[in-house]
């Protein structure tokens, strides 16, 4: 019950109604319900363990080596874990997507809604992902994270968790797949990119590719949310809000979908301008106090000759140790 996925379709209609139930060759899908808890509080513990795996075997050794001050180490293992997530994310993400056919098929994200029963490897995501984030939360106590950073980082976690239990309960877990795969790469370019810095603080190139991705990826966002929710879901013929059939599509939650996701991503783009201004900011007052700062007069090179001998108390003395004659000055 808590390794393999519950809330299964053992059974189908036929046309004459009676029950059957599918034969190995057709696919099981599967819909969510009240066993998917159980499910997720066994791969929370996975979570934990791969974690603490990741930090004792890789990340520790790779800090030992660079010798980070204690703000520099924490950030180091926050984006070594995120690195590890994220990557392993795309790569599932994308391969999801295409044997699903959702990337040559757009119009999937919105047709045949509400997408109740969904495909073995769709779901065993949502759960993993979900199972990933809430284990994040108690993380934050064991990693021992400053005060400081505790605010950032739990609304950092709770924008994930909502959206991906959203489109997971809400049955738009076709478009969210196809988000996360967007969002995904831009957070691994992101942490990437510090864990480069903080190797060396001269590897500060990749932070001008996460901007210019960044910036690109919320266009595309709100772009397919708003054809996808906004125009597409608007065409389909059932739109009655009827949740014993998993089926919300209303005027009321295409909207509220859409507020949410345009917040989120409105909500990034702030944060994102606000620190690029600040970076901006700091480095030009750096280059103008060098500017300012006052350059030592060079002295001239002089070419001075020294008389032959040394000095011994004041008086030249001949190599000889007898004083050098003293020049008679010729009456005019």
């Amino acid at each position: 019950m808590l390794v393999c996925l519950q809330q299964s379709l053992p059974s189908a209609q036929g046309a004459d109604g009676a029950l059957t139930t599918p034969t190995d060759s057709e696919a099981v899908r599967y819909h969510y319900g009240p066993k998917d808890l159980a499910t997720v509080s066994f791969y929370i513990f996975i979570a934990v363990i791969l974690h603490a795996v990741v930090q004792e075997y890789i990340l520790d050794k790779i800090s030992k080596r660079l010798h980070l001050s204690k703000v520099k180490h924490s950030k180091f293992n926050e984006s070594g874990q995120l690195v590890v997530f994220h990557l392993s994310s795309v790569v599932w993400c994308f391969y999801v997507v295409v044997t699903e056919g959702y990337l040559t098929n757009p119009r999937s994200l919105w047709e045949d809604y509400p997408h109740v029963y969904l495909p073995f490897q769709v779901k065993f995501f949502y759960l993993c992902q979900l199972a990933y984030w809430l284990h994040a939360l108690p993380e934050l106590y064991f990693q021992k994270v400053r005060k400081e950073e505790i605010p950032r980082q739990l609304l950092y976690i709770c924008l994930y968790l909502v959206h991906i239990a959203g489109a997971y309960l809400l049955n738009l877990s076709r478009l969210g797949l196809v988000l996360l795969l967007l969002q995904y790469p831009t957070e691994l370019l992101f942490h990437a990119a510090r864990l480069f810095y903080f190797a060396d603080e001269s590897n500060g190139k990749l932070f001008n590719a996460w901007a210019a991705v960044f910036g690109v990826t919320r266009l595309f966002i709100l772009t397919l949310a708003v054809l996808a929710v906004g125009f597409g879901l608007s065409r389909v013929e059932n739109q009655v809000f009827d949740p014993e059939k998993g089926n919300f599509n209303t005027l009321l939650f295409r909207l509220c979908v859409l507020l949410l996701l345009c917040a989120a991503q409105a909500w990034l783009m702030w944060r994102f301008i606000h620190s690029q201004l600040r970076h901006w900011r700091e480095h030009w007052s750096e280059q103008s106090a060098k500017r300012r700062a006052p350059v030592a007069p060079r002295l001239p090179a002089r070419l001075l000759k020294r008389d032959s001998g040394y000095h011994e108390n004041g008086v030249v003395k001949a190599e000889n140790g007898t004083s050098p004659r003293t020049k008679k000055l010729k009456s005019p």
